[in-house]
């Protein structure tokens, strides 16, 4: 009787269970990737820092509505929407609660002439290129961005802010956009629904968002 001689070689074997070792754990590496790539502390959804100053936007925009462009000047101007100088919040605090403990560096800031140290929320990557008033003048709302920034008393990122979400906005943008006028109005609602008038604004706005890559990659 000859002895049993197996078909292929055994080299054959060992690159088999390499395959299959490199397979498994390749699928155990993407279902990791997957998982980190989505998860809300990745994509700093939540983010919530202390300021220097305990500024709440639920008393200054919501209770005293005040409108977002009063501080954030440059929203309607240019890519960036500006924080606010310190001469800014003296325009009423020079009359109103003077003395307050929570305000102290900013009094401290506008008499050295220092700026305050603010702790930016919606930080972007470098390598992405976002401009406030490409959207702010078209009928894109704060809100779509920031959420209900007039219910924070400390702001916190609301929206995940990445590829994917602003691509939806781009080939979706009926479902955001509303007459310019509300742009800043937190809680502006639609009468005629959401994607009828966002229909029409974008004929009348002539809206056509691009999505190459160049257009936030430059």
């Amino acid at each position: 009787m000859k002895p049993y001689r197996p078909f292929f070689p055994e080299w054959v074997d060992r690159l088999v269970r390499i395959v299959v070792a490199l397979a498994a754990g390749g699928a155990v590496y993407l279902v990791v990737l997957v998982a980190y790539a989505t998860s809300p502390k990745t994509q700093m959804t939540g983010y919530q820092p202390q300021q220097p100053v305990p500024y709440s936007h639920a008393l200054h925009a919501g209770q005293l509505g005040i409108d977002c462009r009063y501080c954030h000047t440059n929203v309607e101007r240019g890519a960036a929407a500006t924080l606010p100088p310190t001469e800014v919040c003296m325009n009423c605090h020079k009359g109103i609660r003077t003395t307050s403990p929570k305000l102290l560096k900013v009094r401290e800031s506008f008499a050295t002439g220092m700026p305050m140290e603010w702790v930016r929320v919606h930080d972007l990557p470098d390598f992405v290129y976002f401009n406030h008033s490409a959207h702010v003048r078209r009928g894109i709302g704060c809100v779509s961005c920031h959420g209900r920034i007039d219910k924070m008393e400390v702001v916190y990122q609301a929206q995940p802010l990445n590829m994917g979400w602003c691509l939806g906005c781009h080939r979706h943008p009926e479902k955001y956009l509303r007459p310019v006028e509300f742009v800043t109005k937190m809680d502006w609602t639609p009468e005629e629904g959401q994607l009828a008038l966002g229909r029409r604004l974008k004929e009348a706005y002539n809206i056509n968002p691009s999505t190459d890559c160049v257009t936030c990659h430059r």
